[in-house]
Parts: structure tokens; sequence; C-alpha cells
């Protein structure tokens, strides 16, 4: 029977310790998030020193080109750190770890770490089109390194570093439909001017289109003149107390319709896509974390499993439609808005087994050869 599985391979520049990944994404399921396992490959001459092992959590919140006089605008926490060599007596291990293990031979040790619950998601702010250096936001890595202890200061040429995404995937369930309804008096004016706007779903995958419901009825003596309906993206970078920002990612302004005379009503229809191809280049946007020679898009929704499991070092985004009605210099400005979930679905699982064998069992796996990143 013949098994086909993909692996994500890094060597260290002085090809002693080679690491092995199944999979680059782990998913925070809110109640926990997957294990961290994979495979390193010891060269004979390592055989008598020790090798530590650590996921590490960057945060950078500063511009790399601002640094100057010793400021340091990031900050690495180490989320799990132990020593991998010489292995531990009695190691429980996943199926990929004994197939990596039988296929690369008795110089390969197989690795398992967790990432605390809490932990932050993977987020990148994009920076402009001047800014150099690495971007703001959360990255994860993996570092295999050899040392005295898991606090010495590795070498480089001996240090093996790939990066790792923590990722959340859209519930399987729709919550309930948005709605709601605003309406606005005027000092001295009879009636009021009444906007009801509905999404026609709560949850939304990236590249979907967002129906947006508007209906106006004015039953005050003022006139509307036009509307404008976005989609803001909301960033609380929580380390900072007035961290937070909103970006309008998609917007259709109209005066189709209007001038709404009193007395009179609209019902009407917006469609928004909010994507990242129309907001290229314009810094401070959120994005989903992204490895190297991989696209992104704008980032998902944070899930938190409550509002006040946020880690001091997280960065928070969420999502709302906003409706603004123009009444004119006088008359003023009707506000509605309404929040919604953007996210990824869960993908699907294709079966892994290819055909079979009546000889024997084989095993076969592709090597995708990661190449130095940022992380390093």
């Amino acid at each position: 029977m013949v098994f086909n599985f993909r692996v994500f391979k890094k060597q260290a520049p002085n090809g002693k310790i080679t690491i092995y990944l199944g999979k680059r994404d782990f998913v925070d399921h809110i109640s926990g998030i997957e294990p961290i396992e994979g495979v390193f490959l010891v060269d004979n001459e390592y055989k008598d020193r020790k090798i530590f092992g650590q996921i590490v959590c960057s945060f950078r919140y500063g511009r790399e080109e601002d640094e100057v006089m010793g400021l340091n605008f990031q900050k690495d926490l180490f989320l799990d750190s132990r020593q991998l060599y010489p292995p531990p007596e009695k190691q429980e291990t996943s199926k990929l770890q004994e197939r990596l293990i039988r296929k690369l031979g008795s110089e390969a040790y197989p690795f398992t770490f967790t990432i605390p619950p809490s932990a932050p998601a993977s987020i990148t702010l994009q920076p402009g089109p001047e800014d150099e250096g690495q971007p703001c936001g959360v990255h994860y890595y993996i570092k295999i390194f050899v040392g005295e202890n898991e606090t010495d200061r590795p070498h480089k040429r001996s240090t093996v570093s790939m990066g790792i995404r923590k990722i959340q995937y859209a519930p399987s369930k729709q919550g309930r439909q948005p709605c709601t309804v605003v309406r606005k008096d005027f000092m001295l004016s009879p009636g009021e001017l009444e906007l009801e706007v509905t999404l026609d779903k709560q949850l939304y995958h990236h590249g979907e289109q967002i129906a947006v419901n508007i209906c106006i009825r004015n039953n005050s003596n003022k006139v509307v003149k036009k509307m404008k309906t976005m989609v803001q993206q909301g960033v609380d970078v929580v380390l900072f107390q007035n961290g937070q920002y909103r970006t309008t990612v998609a917007f259709a302004e109209t005066q189709e319709g209007c001038p709404i005379q009193p007395g009179s009503s609209l019902q009407k229809i917006i469609y928004l896509t909010p994507t990242l191809t129309s907001n290229k280049g314009r810094r401070g946007i959120a994005l989903d974390g992204h490895l190297k020679h991989q696209e992104t898009n704008l980032a998902s929704t944070t899930l938190l499993a409550s509002p006040d499991a946020r880690d001091a070092f997280g960065i928070i985004v969420s999502y709302a439609v906003k409706v603004k009605l123009y009444l004119g210099a006088l008359g003023g400005e009707l506000v509605a808005e309404l929040p919604f979930v953007l996210m990824h679905p869960k993908p699907t699982v294709k079966g892994k087994m290819l055909h079979a064998d009546s000889q024997a069992d084989v095993e076969d796996f592709r090597q995708d050869t990661v190449d130095n990143e940022a992380a390093d």
C-alpha cells in the first residue's frame, strides 16, 4: 500500500541539522490548538552535543528603520522550550512522525510542541510602499539549535528556524442575522428619520459578496441627499491603550434614489466585496500572517473564547458594515453599524491513500524545501 504525504524541510547553514514538518498552519479551535509535530535529522558529528527546540512568537510593534539609539520595537516570547537531544527514553509519536523516522533512518528524532490557547493569531500589518524591513505584526517560528542549555545564545551556522502560522477557521454554523434600526429626531421639527440595515447573514468567507439591505423611512421634514455604505476593518493592538483604529476596506457612495423627500421612503441593496486587491499598499491594513512565497488576504476576524482572553502582545481584528446618510449642513448625519465575521472556511480533507501493493507497504513523501525567512 502506497501512502503519499507532503513535508516541509529546512536545513541549518552547516547542514548538520535538518527539520521536517508535515504542515506549517496550525489551527486554533478556541478550546485548544493543534500540536506542532515534526522530526529533526542530526548529523553523526553532533551525536555528543545537546540540541534544544523552541516555539517563538515574535511581536513587532514598530518599524525596523526607526530602531535608533538602542531602541527595539520587537518582543520575542518563548511559548515552549525543551531539550530534544539526547532524546527522552519514552516519547509518543504520531503516524506522520513514525513514517518520517522509517524513511529518514535512525538519525531522525521526533519532537512535539504545544502553543498556549491564549496565544495571539498570526497577523501582519501591511507596510507602506516605502517601508523597509520586517513588517509589524505577530509571527511564529520554530527554532532548533545546538547549545549547552535552553538560554544559550546559539550560533547561526548550527541553528535552523522555520516560520509557521497560528490560524482560525470559520465556525460551521451561522449566527443570528444582523439587523439594526436607528432613528433621529430634530429640534423644533416634527417626526423622525428612520434607517434600517440588514445583512443577509452573519458569517462571510473571504471573497464573498456582502449584501447590505437598506430601508429608509423619512417621516421628518429633512431631505436625505446621499448615502454611503462601507466595510470597515477594526484593529486593536492590545499592547497600547490607544492602539485601536479603523480602516475602510470597501465602500460605495451613491445618490441613486436621492434626494429622499419628507414623507417618502427608499429600499435598496448595496453589494460590497472587501478584498486585499483593492487595498494594496495601504499602510496599517491587517492581513493574515503569511509565509514566504505565499499569497495572503485581509486578516480574518479574531475569535476569542471570552472578551478577557486577550493576549497583551496580540492584535484583535474585527469587521463591521457602516451606513451613513447625509442630510446637509444643518441636518447632520445618521449612522448605522452592523458587525459581521469574515473568515476562511475549514478546508476539506482529501484521502491520502493512492493505491494498494500486495507485496509490501511503501511510503513516499514530497519535500518542499523552505527558503531563508525573516525569522532566521
